[in-house]
């Protein structure tokens, strides 16, 4: 089985990592890119979704940059990936490849159910200053 982060959130949780490490107020998209290995290209997008949902703050200019909204122990991994990604809950039966049915759920859903709280929680748990220390 593979567990795999999509690229969208695999770049905004380095973006990030990058701005709470940052020594500086403020990174510019380069300088994010250039430092995490991130595809300059695709940075803006992610930055967008991340302004959005609120976990950077953006100042538009020459000396613009990003820089984190909240305090890094107080912006979790799941904020992060959801910001990008949407609701990361599971929406479609294992069994069945749609929705559960009215009449009952498959065989597998509690297992799956299960499986993924836990995944969910530990992403919940874990906060960005939580990966700068074990990174």
């Amino acid at each position: 089985m593979r567990l795999e982060l999509t690229k969208r959130a695999d770049y905004a949780i380095r973006a990030v990592v990058a701005l709470a490490a940052a020594p500086v107020d403020r990174l510019s998209v380069r300088r994010i890119a250039a430092d995490r290995d991130i595809p300059v290209g695709f940075l803006p997008q992610v930055m967008a979704d991340l302004l959005a949902a609120s976990i950077v703050e953006g100042l538009a200019g020459r000396t613009g940059g990003y820089r984190l909204a909240r305090t890094a122990d107080s912006i979790t991994v799941l904020q992060v990936i959801e910001a990008v990604e949407g609701d990361s809950r599971r929406t479609t039966c294992v069994l069945r490849g749609g929705a559960c049915q009215v009449d009952g759920i498959c065989d597998a859903h509690r297992l799956f159910a299960a499986t993924q709280e836990v995944m969910l929680s530990e992403l919940g748990g874990a906060t960005i200053a939580s990966l700068r220390r074990d990174g």
